[in-house]
């Protein structure tokens, strides 16, 4: 496993961790958000397709303005599945190398409280 995959399972239980603690079911289902960012609209956009025919639910893109005035666009692409870290360490595994292709970033992943 390279090291920035390795950083994405150490962050991903971390959260799974802190989401179990703070009283979440670790038992549910939960839609698991996978956040992206690029300058370019249209390489945003191709992988946003890519996402799509992979499974993804993918949400309009949003032009954000940075603190420095920089603009770039961003969208979540989502899939309902457990809390499990391999799980969703597998789906970056298959994510980070499509951002790469597209000169996309991949801004980390996050999901909601769950009874």
């Amino acid at each position: 496993m390279n090291q920035e995959l390795q950083e994405w399972q150490e962050e991903t239980a971390e959260i799974i961790a802190e989401l179990v603690e703070d009283g979440s079911n670790p038992d549910a289902e939960y839609p698991i958000e996978h956040h992206f960012a690029a300058v370019d609209f249209d390489s945003l956009e191709k992988l946003a397709v890519d996402l799509y025919k992979a499974g993804f639910e993918v949400e309009d893109a949003e032009e954000v303005e940075l603190d420095d005035g920089a603009i770039v666009f961003c969208f979540d692409a989502t899939k309902e599945g457990s809390l499990d870290v391999e799980r969703i360490t597998a789906e970056i595994s298959t994510l980070l190398p499509l951002c790469k292709k597209y000169h996309v970033d991949y801004d980390g992943w996050g999901t909601y409280f769950a009874e």
